[in-house]
């Protein structure tokens, strides 16, 4: 009977240090996010800015778009010469919705996407240029993660010498 309570005790410590680790894994820190109650309180949930010791927050959201300027509403002439210049931002999700660019906008005439390819052709509506400037059509024809400095000085660059001098849009 001795013998079996040492392994009921064997096995009670075990599983304690099995969940320590875990513990630790999960949450390695010294402050556990998940050992407090306070951080479940819908108030701790109402307002992310809030600082927990009350202090005033050093971040204060803010948006530099007035209401008119993100309803706006903008005509892409996809026939037309209109183009739409991709400017990914490292760790901003610029690589999801660069794929969504070219997989899922429903045009008149999508982008075709070959199975195992990365590039995807986006072409205008009987022509045989392009409405779209990214990664995912183009490449990296303005190098690896261009910034707008880049991208200004390149893109017409690349995009007016496919085509003839007399077929060149003013930009």
């Amino acid at each position: 009977m001795e013998e079996r309570s040492h392994k009921v005790l064997l096995a009670l410590v075990m599983l304690l240090l099995f969940a320590v680790i875990v513990l630790q894994y999960v949450c390695p820190g010294t402050e556990c996010q998940l050992l407090r109650l306070r951080a479940l309180s819908p108030a701790a949930a109402a307002d992310p800015y809030r600082a927990e010791d009350e202090t005033p927050a050093r971040f204060v959201p803010r948006f530099n778009f007035s209401a008119g300027d993100l309803l706006r509403r903008v005509d892409f002439n996809i026939k037309g010469d209109d183009l739409i210049v991709f400017l990914h931002i490292q760790k901003t999700g610029g690589t999801t919705f660069g794929r969504h660019l070219v997989r899922n906008i429903q045009l008149e005439q999508p982008c075709e996407c070959r199975a195992g390819q990365k590039k995807c052709t986006c072409h205008r509506p009987g022509k045989r240029e392009t409405w779209l400037f990214s990664r995912f059509s183009t490449g990296w024809s303005c190098g690896l993660h261009a910034d707008w400095t880049e991208l200004t000085n390149c893109v017409p660059s690349v995009v007016d010498s496919k085509k003839e001098v007399r077929l060149r849009p003013s930009r």
